[in-house]
């Protein structure tokens, strides 16, 4: 199989490391031509994208059929069958979300900060992209499109590795995301998607020192842990989001529920879904939190001080704290105020999005500055934990590092900065 390209065939997948180091040379020279692309000129490539996702919606929906088929003979679960799939609402959605980020502001040639020095030299800082970005992710398809956009919007080439459940999707949305590219007169080597599901072309991802700038990994644990251990590049990294809603003693009993339901049950499958619920002591109602999920469909794990107050509650095992369950099953955990909520997030929070449902003020400053977690809430649902939310159009993943980027990245996180120096003769004495 070969990629869309207009240039020469690639290499056959089999050949991992020669099929990488073919990508990356055309994404250097793709990449070299997006940092000098008008932003008008880019704009407008976006929206042939979104045009020709829609026009092919068909055929991306028949891709996704087959996908979401595979997943149900291998045993996909339900939250992961519900990251896969695909329908004409949330494919429209796809292309909204790269029409959002057409209208964004372009960050590449932003000035940062300017300064003059004694000696007279002007300095300034501006934004430019960071260059190829490799992009390594499980599930879900409309990561294609959003890395996509992002990546051409801030200036960058982009090269997708998806994963196997969602291959069939991504190829679709990949295919006609290209041919609005080329229509609008950008190179197809702008996006490539790695047309293998052979692991070892991540591998060959991982090494391609000099021709992949920055790798960002957008999966589970597994999946980061091997990019962690194995890369020779730079990495961004995504990890998994094992989020807190800490219940106030003095939280309003209706939105603690109605919070506690959305947060963890609106889609259980995304990173930004609740999976611990923990519970302030002196909070007087929940037995109401409880029902209230279940009710909705939810396991519910307790610690004992929960598992106390209904006899459907599930006794928590040790590492039911530190799971991402990415499905309908919530643990809950009763905590001494404020100090023992903030004691258990810091243990066991893997620093992604972490919330509280106080109706006081000094109380709710106090965890928002106590928190070190990428997105700290206030009377929110940890779901709202997205860049399309965030006004960013869309995101490649919430970084949860603390270098680079952190929380949604969008545009302004594909980009870094250079110093422009300007001089009228001026030597160093």
């Amino acid at each position: 199989m070969t990629m869309t390209t207009l240039t020469a065939p690639s290499p056959l997948p089999g050949d991992a490391a020669a099929l990488i180091a073919d990508m990356g040379a055309r994404a250097r020279a793709a990449a070299k031509r997006l940092a000098q692309t008008p932003t008008a000129e880019k704009a407008a490539a976006l929206m042939a994208a979104a045009a020709a996702i829609r026009a092919q919606s068909a055929e991306i929906l028949a891709a996704n059929a087959e996908d979401m088929a595979a997943g149900r003979t291998n045993g996909l679960s339900g939250a992961m069958l519900d990251r896969l799939r695909l329908d004409e609402g949330r494919l429209a959605a796809i292309a909204d979300a790269i029409e959002a980020v057409a209208a964004l502001p372009d960050p590449v040639g932003r000035e940062i900060d300017r300064t003059t020095r004694p000696n007279g030299l002007e300095l300034s800082r501006v934004r430019v992209p960071l260059g190829v970005v490799g992009i390594v992710y499980e599930s879900r398809p409309n990561v294609t499109a959003d890395a996509a956009a992002l990546g051409l919007m801030s200036g960058n080439a982009v090269i997708l590795r998806g994963g196997s459940e969602a291959a069939q999707s991504n190829r679709a949305i990949h295919a006609a995301f290209a041919a609005g590219l080329v229509d609008a007169g950008l190179p197809a080597d702008a996006v490539q998607l790695v047309p293998t599901q052979d692991r070892a072309a991540v591998g060959a991802m991982l090494r391609a020192q000099g021709l992949i700038d920055i790798i960002i990994p957008r999966g589970g644990k597994g999946l980061v842990a091997r990019v962690q251990d194995e890369a020779r590049v730079p990495v961004l990294a995504h990890l998994d989001g094992i989020n807190h809603l800490y219940i106030d003693g003095a939280a309003d009993p209706a939105k603690a529920v109605e919070l506690a339901v959305n947060a963890k049950m609106r889609r259980t499958g995304i990173c930004g879904a609740t999976e611990t619920i923990l519970i302030d002591r002196t909070y007087g109602a929940p037995l109401a939190i409880i029902d209230a999920l279940i009710a909705a469909g939810c396991e519910v794990r307790g610690d004992k001080d929960i598992a106390a107050f209904s006899p459907h509650v599930e006794p928590a095992a040790a590492n039911d704290w530190d799971s991402e369950y990415l499905d309908a099953i919530v643990s809950i955990a009763m905590v001494d105020g404020l100090d023992g909520a903030l004691a258990h997030i810091d243990a066991h929070s893997s620093r992604h999005t972490d919330a509280i449902v106080t109706e006081d003020a000094a109380t709710a400053e106090r965890f928002l500055a106590g928190v070190d977690s990428a997105i700290v809430m206030h009377n929110a649902s940890t779901q709202f934990a997205d860049g399309g939310e965030f006004g960013l159009g869309a995101e490649i993943g919430i970084a949860t590092g603390r270098l680079h980027a952190r929380g949604p990245v969008a545009l302004e996180g594909l980009t870094t900065y250079k110093w422009l120096v300007r001089g009228n003769g001026q030597t160093r004495p």
